[in-house]
């Protein structure tokens, strides 16, 4: 028979017998190869790398902000002289106040759009089950393989028809239609979500839209907020659009408004060069896409762990 305070047969340890203090584990990095540190520091090279081939145009364009007109392409980092008034004088050299509100407005009004939108049918074609389903959503999918350029001179000519070729109409009117990439995102979060939960609110008399607003958007937030920060940033950034339908300066967007005034600004085009005042724009008008990221990055990578863990 076992004896309680034998320590060789299993029982507890005696408190006459001394016990073994515990070793405390050593630093992670002991222990390791030469090949693993060349790795890791190669790894750390790499990264460094391209972080500094990333930050620094933005820190080149914010430098070049503060420098004087005779300065401003001299490639350093660091002003000779500083000119903080640049920031100033391109409020009185441009409507930009109006083109930021502009682009706030339409960038907004666009990005909600199209995730509302697209969340309806991705959810209709995550939830029902319907003859061709599969089929017409891959019809939907195949709308990605057609370039921008294909379908443009098409679209114009329905806007000019319809008398809004010279408005900001086309610029979010279209988002009313969905997005084929943001509806595959989407339902890819809405599959995700157990059909359990739709069919125990419908026991409870739920009717489709409330599942869709108290079920299924809640539980897709990151999806939504990626579609709107994916949407959004590619309305501030776009300028092909503004420049075939805005010709009115009191309609321009921030890309549309820096593109006229790289042309009343070049010399070529009879101007002085004034590029600082340009590029202390460029950095108002970054500065929106940067604390919008800020706020919603916890989102955002949020929203790509779970795409991922999803396959």
């Amino acid at each position: 028979m076992t004896a309680v305070g034998d320590p060789v047969r299993g029982g507890f340890p005696s408190p006459d017998l001394p016990v073994a203090p515990p070793v405390a584990p050593g630093p992670a990095w002991r222990g390791r190869s030469p090949r693993w540190w060349l790795t890791r520091a190669l790894f750390v090279a790499i990264l460094l790398g391209f972080s500094v081939a990333f930050v620094y145009p933005f820190l080149w364009m914010i430098s070049a902000s503060l420098k004087s007109r005779g300065d401003v392409f001299d490639n350093k980092l660091i002003p000779k002289s500083w000119h903080p008034y640049n920031y100033v004088q391109i409020w009185h050299a441009a409507p930009f106040l109006r083109w930021f509100w502009n682009s706030i407005y339409i960038n907004g009004l666009a990005a909600i759009l199209v995730t509302f939108v697209s969340a309806l049918v991705a959810f209709a074609f995550a939830y029902f089950r319907f003859p061709l389903r599969n089929f017409l959503f891959g019809c939907v999918l195949a709308t990605m393989m057609l370039p921008g350029a294909v379908t443009m001179i098409p679209v114009y000519l329905i806007w000019h028809h319809i008398g809004m070729a010279n408005s900001q109409i086309p610029l979010w009117a279209p988002n009313l239609f969905g997005s084929a990439f943001y509806i595959f995102l989407q339902r890819q979060f809405f599959l995700g979500i157990p059909r359990e939960y739709f069919e125990a609110a419908r026991m409870d008399g739920d009717n489709y839209f409330t599942m869709f607003r108290r079920i299924a958007l809640p539980l897709a937030k990151p999806a939504l907020i990626v579609t709107f920060l994916f949407e959004f940033k590619a309305k501030w950034t776009d300028l092909m659009t503004p420049l075939i339908y805005l010709h009115n300066d009191s309609q321009f967007t921030i890309p549309r408004g820096l593109f006229a005034l790289l042309g009343q600004w070049s010399p070529t085009a009879g101007g002085n060069g004034d590029y600082e005042y340009l590029m202390a724009a460029m950095v108002l008008s970054t500065l929106p896409l940067v604390v919008i990221f800020f706020f919603a990055q916890r989102y955002f990578i949020e929203g790509i762990s779970l795409q991922g863990r999803k396959g």
